[in-house]
């Protein structure tokens, strides 16, 4: 990982931050609102949870054939997902509700998915909102196993078809979250050298330690000791579940990111990103926010990522508001605001990316 400290140094773009964020504010307060979720995003929280625990409760009844089993399991990977972008996303950013305490506790939901809070936080909260597509530093585009999604990585034959089975990979993300988090403690103490990071508690280890085996204990040990299912039927549906989460949640992630137009900006031998942190969120993001609204609501207002990187700490029930407010003011100071029309062109835009960064 980067061995020195990425500072932002363009001071006079830095104007567009603090020009929107009083438009931003201003819109709040004209509208008497709050920045946080509010009632209907604790009610969404609620229902995101039962649509991953009342599957699970259902096949510990027993009362279901091996493929109602499957379905079930696929609709636990939906929940998975729906608590992942909708519930333990805005919770871990502090924007869910206005209570401290409510975000912390719906913010330990991450568990429920085998993740880890503390890791989320710095890996995502701090690295990736700040660093994004910086290699060496944001995870998210560095040392992906046989995937390149930085022309900064070192290229290899097998990248020239990672356009074909790059989803493949895409659906273990879930799963890597047993492994990953243990992988990460050796890279925040490395970061810590160059202070982007803090060396990982030795009371998070014990913590991490104990959420990975209640996780196992709830997810396997329980399911193969209440049920008939044989370890093989168990596995089967343990991979459908965290299949289906990790294609949704890596698919929406990419998309954010991994396109057409979204920079990969490399700082200088000093460690310099020659831009204002807002300016390099712009180019460094794209949205892809199109008429459905259904799907903006199941991916919790994912589609709207430009505005979740500028305001991180706002609910996303109010990016679809504000983005025309951030658009304005992007091409008001001549920025580039990245868009794509919808989920499918931000799909083909990922796809030619994956393709175009195996080949060159």
């Amino acid at each position: 990982m980067h061995s020195k400290k990425i500072k932002f140094t363009n001071a006079e773009k830095s104007t567009f931050f603090t020009t929107l964020r009083h438009r931003v504010d201003h819109y709040f307060s004209s509208n008497d609102l709050c920045k946080s979720g509010g009632n209907q995003i604790i009610y969404k929280a609620l229902f995101m949870l039962s649509l991953y625990i009342v599957p699970y409760a259902l096949i510990l009844s027993d009362q279901f054939s091996n493929l109602s089993m499957a379905g079930l399991a696929i609709v636990m990977g939906f929940g998975v997902a729906g608590v992942g972008m909708s519930v333990m996303h805005d919770a871990i950013h502090g924007s869910l509700a206005k209570s401290s305490i409510l975000n912390k506790i719906f913010g330990t939901s991450i568990y429920l998915l085998g993740g880890n809070a503390y890791n989320w936080e710095v890996q995502h909260n701090r690295l990736h909102h700040t660093y994004t597509n910086i290699h060496d530093v944001d995870e998210d585009i560095t040392g992906k196993f046989l995937l390149r999604l930085s022309f900064q990585e070192k290229q290899k034959y097998i990248h020239r078809f990672q356009h074909i089975y790059a989803f493949l990979l895409y659906s273990l993300m879930t799963v890597s979250f047993l492994w990953k988090d243990f992988k990460e403690i050796g890279i925040f103490n490395r970061m810590a050298k160059s202070g982007m990071t803090k060396p990982f508690p030795r009371k998070e280890l014990i913590r991490l330690i104990a959420t990975k085996l209640a996780y196992l204990f709830f997810i396997c040990i329980v399911p193969l000791c209440f049920t008939s299912l044989t370890f093989w039927e168990w596995l089967a549906g343990f991979f459908l579940m965290h299949g289906t989460a990790g294609m949704i949640l890596s698919t929406i992630f990419q998309m954010a990111h991994v396109v057409e137009g979204a920079e990969q900006p490399e700082p200088d031998k000093a460690g310099c990103i020659e831009n204002a942190w807002a300016v390099h969120q712009l180019q460094t993001t794209s949205n892809f926010a199109g008429k459905n609204r259904i799907l903006s609501w199941f991916i919790g207002g994912l589609d709207y990522q430009i505005e979740h990187h500028l305001f991180p700490s706002i609910s996303h029930i109010h990016y679809h508001a504000l983005s025309p407010i951030v658009k304005a003011t992007a091409l008001e100071f001549g920025l580039v605001y990245n868009a794509k029309t919808n989920f499918g062109n931000a799909l083909g835009s990922h796809v030619r990316m994956l393709k175009n960064m195996g080949t060159r």
